[in-house]
């Protein structure tokens, strides 16, 4: 054993004056009596003034002289070596990933690797600094590189586990950052080992604690809902065994809440069952798919949170489309060959009809008030005054189109083949011209008014070659596409994402708030500041709905689905070595570093137990053996 701070014996001095105390004898001082009866009395009071008196075996001063030597020893900091996983610099990766809440090491995995990181932080010598970083679906500094005991044993005793995958690629670049400077540097992973096979290697000695005892497990693996041509919806789920014994489980379906079957199903070890469901009905919108146990079942399944799965249901529907037209073939057939647009034909003497319509197509012909919806027009009447344009003069020059803009509903079509005998004016602020006439005129003008999408073609296709080029069903196609109402979730959303993954949000141009309520009910708002939001508070699996709003009116609304599916955290089998890299940690170091054990927190303990038994004494005189029977003496 060594002492960290030797000086701090010196305060061994201050038992003297201790004792001291003990040894002195009260000063009397003199009294006059009447009587000399009272003179062998007084002899004896004058024989007691003497200053000093012989110590006598006392319980107080022995307690006291305890306690003044557990302060000084902790003072001097005791401690003995230990063999340690490293020295120096250290950068300690706790693996905080959704594998770690397993129970098979009780409480949980999580629980058993703080405890081991707690036991390295107290094995650090003097000398020795440590960052903690948590390792989850983005890795997080708990504490920079300190010496300092007591703060990284708070920062582990504060981390908790994740319901996400781990990003150890960035964790780790992030830990070999601290090589920088650094005379000796190492890494210490403290996990179940479920790292992925392409890291890449580290400039640092890597040691690993492996922490975890069985590999039973059995995980939904996907879920989807898709509809079937020519059928209805159709429900996949794959169920996958991670484990070593054959497992019974139950595939419990529920539909918008309402349980609609639950089904058991064996699973070998190490195999695969591919769940296919026909019989759902056309309408519903969420699915929650749960594994369960039978109550016979004695296998048990260790990880919990790829137990739950989750997706989301959209039924195809075709847009409806109006056509407001004397009669042009060209709009008619062209609409026709779309898909997802089913179409209609109304009549231009009876007006537009009172039915809403998710696409107005007005030919050479406008109604006394424009419906409040997608808008594609057509060689307006000249002389035309609406709140959206107007229209001026006929340009009779033919001409042709030069160019088009940089757009994706412009990308695909062929302008320089395009011939217009003659076009009209067309005066819209709010609108972008997509192509341009030969004498700069506009041949397509779109933009949004009011959250209204509205194209404007202001020449009658007759008079034009337009239709009768491949240019044409690719316009309209493109058009189509764009007139459909917009998503607020990103397309990539839609079939679900994976937990800590990041989404996009497309709010309407008029909103003023988006809001994303979590699967716990926690409401997150956020600004409409731009056209896209990154939305990244996914970590929760679970069914997430996303509303916009403009001035508290709801807009749009959107229901998305975060799911685990991910056989590097499912696959729950411990590991005794990690492949980074072109090496292999292994988790049963050669030679491992020498650092120090510190004792001073228990002696510290010691000192304070000694002082309540102190006041008990002083305070009490009772409790304990006497040596004599003489009082107590007590300054």
């Amino acid at each position: 054993m060594t002492f960290l701070a030797p000086l701090a014996l010196a305060l061994t001095a201050l038992a003297v004056p201790v004792v001291l105390l003990y040894m002195l004898r009260l000063r009397r001082r003199d009294v006059p009596v009447s009587s000399t009866l009272l003179w062998a009395e007084v002899l004896r009071g004058q024989s007691a003034n003497t200053p000093w008196q012989r110590l006598r075996r006392n319980w107080l001063l022995l307690l006291q002289l305890l306690i003044l030597a557990a302060l000084i020893l902790a003072l001097a900091r005791p401690s003995v070596t230990v063999p340690t996983l490293t020295a120096g610099r250290t950068a300690l990766l706790l693996d905080a990933s959704a594998s770690m809440n397993a129970t098979d090491v009780l409480p949980s995995r999580f629980e058993r690797a703080r405890a081991l990181a707690l036991a390295l932080i107290d094995t650090l010598g003097v000398s020795d600094t440590m960052a903690v970083i948590r390792v989850s679906a983005g890795p997080q500094v708990l504490m920079p590189y300190t010496s300092d005991h007591d703060q990284l044993r708070a920062a582990v005793q504060a981390a908790q586990a994740g319901t996400t995958g781990a990003d150890w690629g960035s964790a780790l670049t992030l830990a070999a950052a601290g090589a920088a400077g650094a005379e000796k540097f190492g890494m210490v992973i403290v996990g179940d080992g479920g790292l992925p096979a392409d890291v890449g290697a580290v400039p640092a000695d890597v040691r690993f604690v492996p922490v975890g005892a069985s590999a039973e497990n059995v995980a939904i693996a996907a879920l989807a809902v898709a509809a079937v041509p020519g059928s209805g919806p159709q429900l996949y789920a794959r169920l996958i065994n991670y484990g070593t014994l054959s497992a019974d489980v139950i595939l419990s379906l529920r539909l918008d809440g309402t349980l609609f079957s639950a089904q058991p199903y064996t699973i070998q070890p190490g195999t695969v069952v591919n769940v296919t469901v026909d019989t759902l009905p056309a309408n519903f919108h969420t699915v929650t798919a749960q594994l369960s146990r039978p109550a016979a079942s004695t296998v048990p399944d260790y990880l919990s949170e790829d137990d739950s799965a989750y997706a989301v249901y959209n039924a195809a529907s075709a847009g409806r489309v109006l056509l407001m037209t004397a009669q042009n073939r060209f709009l008619e057939q062209g609409f026709a060959s779309l898909p997802g647009w089913t179409t209609f034909r109304g009549q231009l003497a009876s007006g537009l009809p009172a039915d809403p319509y998710d696409l107005y197509v007005f030919d050479g012909w406008l109604p006394s008030a424009l419906p409040n919806g997608p808008l594609l027009i057509v060689n307006p009447p000249p002389g035309s005054i609406t709140p959206l344009f107007s229209v001026g003069n006929i340009i009779k020059t033919p001409v042709t189109a030069a160019s088009a803009a940089a757009d994706a509903r412009v990308a695909a079509v062929k302008v320089s083949a395009i011939h217009v005998r003659q076009y009209e004016s067309i005066s819209a602020p709010w609108a972008t011209a997509l192509i341009t006439a030969s004498d700069g005129g506009p041949l397509l003008l779109v933009g949004d008014y009011n959250g209204q999408r509205v194209a404007i073609i202001p020449f009658d296709l007759h008079d034009s070659d337009l239709p009768l080029q491949i240019a044409w069903p690719i316009l309209l196609a493109d058009l189509g596409q764009w007139y459909h109402a917009p998503r607020l979730i990103d397309l990539a959303a839609v079939e679900g994402l994976s937990a800590g993954q990041t989404l996009l949000l497309h709010p309407a141009p008029a909103a003023d708030s988006v809001q994303v309520r979590t699967p716990a009910g926690k409401l997150n708002t956020l600004p409409v500041d731009q056209a896209a939001l990154v939305y990244a508070d996914t970590d929760q699996p679970g069914l997430y709905t996303v509303t916009s709003s403009k001035t508290g009116t709801l807009l749009q609304s959107e229901t998305f689905a975060v799911n685990l599916f991910d056989p590097l955290e499912s696959s729950i089998a411990p590991r005794t070595t990690l492949p980074i890299g072109q090496l292999a940690s292994s988790s049963t170091p050669a030679a491992p570093d020498v650092g120090q054990r510190e004792y001073w927190p228990w002696i510290a303990l010691l000192a304070l137990i000694v002082l309540a038994l102190e006041w008990y004494v002083y305070h009490r005189g009772q409790g304990l053996p006497r040596l004599n029977r003489r009082r107590i003496v007590r300054f």
